[in-house]
Formats: structure tokens, sequence, C-alpha cells
């Protein structure tokens, strides 16, 4: 039974492993720190638009009625 591997060192192989896990990691991390800071933009302007409305309508309150 002939390994393929059996010519390259294994320590070879870890390291190529861990670069790529490395890799990945940062991969997410940046993907799901995009994610975190959409969804804290997301509810400011969700906030602002909100404080619009009542603004608004507070205006509104005090000019007619």
């Amino acid at each position: 039974m002939s390994n393929e591997l059996e010519g390259r060192p294994e320590h070879h192989v870890s390291i190529v492993r861990k670069a790529f896990a490395g890799a990945v990691l940062v991969v997410a991390s940046v993907l799901i720190l995009k994610l975190v800071i959409g969804f804290v933009i997301a509810i400011f302007w969700g906030a602002v638009v909100v404080a619009a409305v009542i603004a608004v309508i507070w205006a509104l309150k005090q000019i007619v009625w």
C-alpha cells in the first residue's frame, strides 16, 4: 500500500494546514465583522427614521392643533 504523502515530511503538511486554517479564520472574521457592522448601521438608521417621523408628527401637532 503506497501513500502519496510518503515522500513529503509530515511537518510540511501540518504547516500548510495551519496556514489554510488561519486564512479561513481571517476570512470568516472579516465577514462576521462586516455583518455585525451592517446590522448596527441598519439599527441606527432605523432609529433615525423613527426619530424623524416622531419629529414631523410633533411639528404638525404644534402647527395644526
